[in-house]
């Protein structure tokens, strides 16, 4: 399957072959996409904020309320931002559209 990475400034698309069963955010990392994740899917920061596409956001699972309050902390948050760490790829998300915000927010302090 596909995913598309969209460039914090919109002018760049990198495509990445992922498989079904893998984390967003492991996806990302791998292809070199600046998302820190700092506290390694323990959603206790907002370093893996990622901004979906409005076509594909209502095709995703539904965020859970500790997400949606993680989000609420993240920098740059819009209605369809997500924590790439707590979205599990399926097959039905191929060619997922995935925008990287420009800048993020560490929780933690670190």
């Amino acid at each position: 399957m596909k995913v598309h990475f969209i460039s914090p400034d919109g002018e760049t698309t990198q495509t990445v072959e992922a498989k079904a069963g893998s984390n967003l955010l492991e996806v990302a990392q791998n292809a070199g996409q600046p998302l820190e994740g700092t506290c390694e899917g323990q959603m206790a920061c907002s370093t893996c904020h990622v901004v979906i596409a409005k076509e594909w956001f209502d095709k995703l699972p539904v965020a859970s309320d500790d997400e949606e309050d993680m989000l609420d902390l993240a920098s740059g948050a819009r209605r369809t931002s997500r924590l790439s760490c707590q979205i599990d790829l399926t097959a039905e998300m191929d060619g997922l559209v995935v925008h990287i915000p420009a800048e993020s927010r560490n929780m933690q302090g670190i």
